[in-house]
């Protein structure tokens, strides 16, 4: 059974930092894409990030540019999502994906497996 598990997520105040960890458990990182997304309330999720097998990297969101960086480490079976600058807007329930194919240029095409996410909260 593939698992993704998110965890690093809190109640921070705007211009802080956090880093977001999915760790991944039933599948060979190295095997798939990996992405991620965020969810604000009330809002469509959004996608941010995906990398592909080979390290090739797509950017789906203009809204995180320059703050947010995403990695993956095959031996660790983990990806991470750097955050820096956080303000309210960045405010959202963040989850990992994997994903058998490349990355999709579309972040809406279809993802195998989702992580149920963390929760991210900035205000003062």
């Amino acid at each position: 059974q593939v698992q993704l598990v998110e965890s690093g997520g809190g109640s921070v105040q705007p211009g802080d930092s956090l880093t977001l960890s999915c760790l991944i458990s039933g599948l060979d990182l190295a095997r798939a894409s990996v992405a991620w997304f965020r969810q604000a309330p009330g809002k469509e999720r959004e996608g941010l990030f995906c990398i592909g097998r080979g390290d090739d990297w797509l950017s789906y969101s203009g809204n995180v540019a320059g703050r947010f960086t995403a990695s993956r480490d095959n031996a660790q079976n983990a990806a991470y999502l750097r955050m820096r600058a956080l303000n309210p807007s960045d405010t959202a329930v963040y989850s990992c994906a994997l994903r058998h194919a490349s990355c999709p240029r579309q972040s809406t095409d279809f993802f195998d497996y989702w992580g149920q996410g963390t929760q991210v909260t900035v205000s003062e």
